[in-house]
């Protein structure tokens, strides 16, 4: 690995590190490839180019990882062992043990999901149960390339230039996508006034993006990772529909002759923003009193200015401004969808037995959500600053 320099100050994330983030991002932008595949084509050979490059992000992730630890445990200084987590006589950095893991879960899930889908065919919902095994995989290799670079950023001496706080942040952003992934289903614009909506994502979002903004100790660090979330997004609801595809099985709703992408991403810069100037202003991390003053105001802002950004972009998004290349709102029905005019409708108004509109009441309840969602998030966040095995 590339050792901080005395002279120089510091060098940039380790090689090791840097392979496992690309993997990491192989796996994101394969998993938004492979459900625009189902939705575009349907069930598939399972050697389709999405699966593989969702499982070329775990064999870069788990195989760099093993050789990493590998290498420590017979090659590495005394001093490296030493900053090492011990298991079963090997010695390795934490984020690599939590990368072996997760890709040997992604390994298993592969003839899982395969059985699956011929003994039930194409998936209803995205976490089915070998879904469900491979998101905790992937997961586990996102988040060990995180601990990978925080321990590159965490280990560099007092008073110099951190390596890998820019990769820090990067992987906060592939983090955040991850997560987006898997609340596609309570995230389309039509459903952004409905009660779930706001109820999920003030529960998941401000969880990342606080520890990610308190990992990185940089000022803007939550929002720049929440650029890198939107800028994968955009990048694959823009490049997705370049090539031609056409279901093959039925019934066929929505003729369709080109690959289907997400819709366009949530907002989320505006409240990483709101974010990161309480962060500027109150501090964390110098006591409880303080801490606890921040996840409050966060909770709050959060909460209001998601709301309101979502609210009224969702109704931008589905009338005639967001039909176009750019916002996508005319390209992300699958062939199975025939909707007609609910297109162009909050679910929320057309069939609120099903999809619960927003009220004071979910407001209130988000806020609560999202302060226990921010005071997790800076306890992890607290922990993540301290990585250096």
């Amino acid at each position: 690995m590339e050792e901080v320099s005395s002279k120089s100050g510091a060098t940039a994330a380790s090689w090791t590190s840097r392979i496992v983030v690309f993997g990491a991002t192989s796996i994101v932008l394969g998993v938004i490839w492979d459900i625009s595949w189902h939705r575009t084509i349907g069930r598939d050979t399972f050697w389709t180019p999405a699966h593989l490059a969702i499982y070329l992000g775990g064999l870069l992730g788990g195989l760099t990882a093993g050789w990493l630890i590998l290498w420590t445990t017979f090659r590495g200084s005394r001093e490296e062992k030493e900053r090492a987590v011990r298991l079963w006589g090997f010695r390795g950095p934490l984020g690599a043990w939590v990368c072996v893991w997760g890709s040997l879960a992604m390994l298993t899930s592969a003839p899982f999901d395969n059985w699956w889908h011929d003994a039930y065919g194409l998936d209803v919902k995205i976490l089915s149960p070998p879904h469900t095994v491979l998101a905790l995989g992937m997961f586990g290799i996102v988040i060990g390339a995180l601990l990978l670079v925080l321990r590159d950023q965490n280990q560099a001496p007092a008073g110099v230039a951190r390596p890998g706080r820019h990769l820090v942040l990067y992987a906060g952003g592939v983090i955040l996508a991850m997560v987006a992934v898997f609340l596609t289903e309570e995230s389309w614009p039509n459903k952004h006034r409905n009660h779930l909506f706001y109820i999920v994502s003030c529960a998941s979002y401000p969880l990342y993006l606080v520890a990610v903004g308190r990992a990185s100790n940089t000022r803007w660090g939550t929002t720049i990772a929440s650029t890198v979330y939107m800028a994968l997004n955009c990048g694959m609801l823009w490049f997705l529909p370049l090539f031609a595809g056409q279901p093959k099985l039925g019934p066929i709703y929505n003729p369709i002759d080109h690959f289907v992408p997400l819709a366009f991403p949530l907002i989320l810069v505006v409240p990483a923003v709101g974010i990161d100037l309480l962060r500027m202003a109150i501090g964390h991390g110098r006591g409880w009193v303080r801490d606890w003053a921040f996840c409050v105001a966060c909770a709050v802002v959060f909460t209001a200015l998601f709301a309101v950004t979502q609210w009224y972009f969702a109704e931008f998004l589905i009338g005639p401004g967001g039909q176009n290349w750019f916002f996508g709102a005319d390209r992300h029905w699958d062939y199975t969808e025939s909707l007609g005019p609910n297109r162009f409708r909050f679910w929320s108004e057309t069939n609120p037995r099903w999809n619960p509109p927003a009220t004071f009441r979910t407001f209130l309840v988000s806020t609560v959500l999202a302060f226990a969602a921010c005071r997790v998030g800076l306890w992890i966040g607290n922990g993540m600053s301290r990585v250096r095995r």
